[in-house]
């Protein structure tokens, strides 16, 4: 297997690998690398390790050099030419008087190209607009429609939890989300409460979607009648992260317990609670008020 590095070009963006060429690279090192935009400035990611070839998209690159502090002058340098290169070109769009919105400015390392990055409702025809641009700044010009989650990602801000957006701290690669995750997890299908900043269905509704399936297809159903030594009681609502179940008693009043417990009868050993009810003879401990003798917890 080949050893590469993983390198990335913005923070929480896509890992790609190079061949160290013989260069003894850790994480956090800054690296020069030779990529098909040209000549790039990276971050070391991942040491020197094997990756097996299926993983690694041919030809493999190699790794330059480790950066320079003149490469980190250059570096500095071209950001401040984004931040101008953005305001001319926000001119000569509001000039051709072009249906975009743009976002980012990006230089290439080497200054061989200039990236715009732009939103739209739909196409837009910017060729006089690349001419323009390429005649001020006088190298290659290209002009990048994205969507609204690339857009979030580039801009920043907080979600509804309060934390930066996951797309701008970790995650490299945008995963398909479905409003079906929001349904497995319980939650509200009100748009304004499972949807991000971008207007999209949150990133995050896929990290446990995993979780609650599996939980699902080993717990009992809502309905299901239970054993307790309390009486007999119907699951009503599960904790997924917890583990357990909540069912409710003849009574009105809930307890909440562990899954396997929910799976086992206090009476005559383990088995589906769909199929027992319990103990027809009512022979179960004596608890005290409050807790039952499995230390399931009871609401009044």
């Amino acid at each position: 297997m080949p050893i590469v590095v993983g390198v990335v070009f913005k923070r929480a963006g896509k890992v790609y690998y190079f061949d160290p060429d013989g260069i003894d690279l850790r994480s956090g090192e800054k690296v020069i690398v030779k990529t098909s935009r040209g000549t790039e400035f990276g971050e070391v990611v991942s040491p020197p390790m094997d990756v097996p070839e299926d993983d690694i998209t041919a030809p493999l690159k190699k790794v330059i050099r480790r950066a320079t502090e003149e490469d980190r002058e250059q570096l500095k340098a071209n950001k401040e030419k984004e931040e101008e290169a953005f305001k001319i070109a926000e001119e000569k769009i509001a000039k051709h008087g072009l249906p975009m919105k743009l976002i980012e400015v990006e230089y290439v390392f080497d200054r061989s190209k200039i990236i715009f990055y732009f939103t739209a409702d739909g196409r837009v025809d910017f060729r006089e607009l690349v001419k323009d641009l390429a005649a001020v700044f006088k190298t290659r010009i290209e002009l990048r429609q994205i969507g609204v989650r690339d857009e979030a990602k580039m801009v920043g801000g907080l979600g509804p939890c309060g934390q930066r957006l996951c797309c701008t701290v970790f995650l490299g690669d945008f995963e398909p989300v479905s409003i079906r995750m929001a349904k497995e997890q319980d939650l509200p299908l009100n748009p304004l409460k499972i949807s991000g900043i971008c207007g999209r269905l949150m990133c995050c509704l896929k990290y446990e979607y995993e979780v609650y399936q599996d939980f699902k297809k080993r717990a009992p159903k809502r309905g299901t009648k239970v054993t307790t030594e309390w009486g007999i009681a119907k699951i009503v609502e599960f904790n997924v992260p917890k583990e357990t179940v909540i069912a409710e008693l003849e009574s009105g009043q809930r307890l909440e317990m562990p899954l396997l417990r929910a799976l086992t009868c206090v009476c005559n050993g383990e088995c589906r609670p769909s199929s027992c009810n319990g103990d027809k003879d009512g022979n179960h401990l004596a608890v005290d008020a409050g807790e039952d003798a499995n230390g399931d917890t009871i609401d009044g």
